[in-house]
């Protein structure tokens, strides 16, 4: 059995995970896990109107600039693998096709943990459609009858990460991560989205937020951890544990 530390991260849009996630994904990468992101469209119809603005813009035009900047995020968070499955957008094309394409993913991968949107999102149906996609493919992964001869899936932890309008959302974080030793990765890649740069300092300031939820929560004024930037996550599943903390 390979010990290699694997994370799947499940994208809607070819941003979400730069805003949401960047940071878990660079910390993790530094720490030696291999984490896959796999956007399941580039976001072109619904979150790329700075690009649609240009005159003479066409859809695969738009595409095109989306994956570069995806790519360069990537880059930028030290991700040797991002995925584009090109399905479409407002709203994603998540059908069977779809759904065993990712399972095949997922069962490749054997991640130890996964990520994806929070499970409510009415502004945006394509993210919390995403979320039960992504646990409906983590349920056939597990499952002995599909495509029998592959590795059946553990049961790795789904965090659902933040969503742009919390308190709309339903969406309650049970963890946070101090990311300030990779702020600086999560801030560059940030700024490869030049499609959507009206959110580039909202989310800084939501690294910031939640970096004080950390401190509170690591011990607050009775010593609790410094910590500059962090992000939030609510987890799915139980936790198994041998010790209390």
């Amino acid at each position: 059995m390979s010990d290699k530390k694997t994370a799947l991260v499940i994208s809607a849009h070819s941003a979400d995970f730069v805003w949401r996630a960047g940071g878990a994904i660079a910390l993790h990468q530094a720490k030696g896990y291999e984490v896959t992101v796999v956007c399941l469209s580039y976001g072109e119809r619904g979150e790329s109107a700075k690009l649609w603005k240009q005159e003479g813009m066409t859809l695969e035009k738009v595409k095109t600039e989306r994956r570069k900047e995806a790519e360069n995020a990537a880059t930028a968070l030290g991700v040797n693998d991002i995925r584009f499955f090109d399905v479409g957008d407002y709203p994603l094309d998540l059908g069977r096709e779809t759904q065993n394409r990712m399972v095949d993913v997922i069962r490749e991968i054997q991640p130890k943990f996964m990520m994806s949107h929070s499970k409510w999102d009415p502004y945006n149906t394509d993210h919390m459609n995403t979320t039960q996609f992504a646990l409906e493919c983590r349920m056939i992964a597990q499952a002995w009858g599909h495509n029998p001869g592959q590795k059946v899936l553990g049961a790795p932890q789904l965090y659902l990460f933040e969503p742009h309008q919390t308190e709309q959302m339903e969406w309650k974080p049970t963890t946070f991560l101090d990311i300030t030793e990779v702020w600086d990765k999560k801030w560059a890649a940030i700024q490869c989205m030049q499609g959507q740069e009206h959110l580039w300092n909202f989310y800084k300031n939501v690294a910031e937020n939640r970096a004080n939820h950390f401190r509170r929560n690591s011990g607050g004024m009775a010593g609790g951890r410094v910590a500059k930037y962090a992000e939030g996550f609510e987890t799915i599943f139980p936790r198994t544990v041998d010790e209390l903390e």
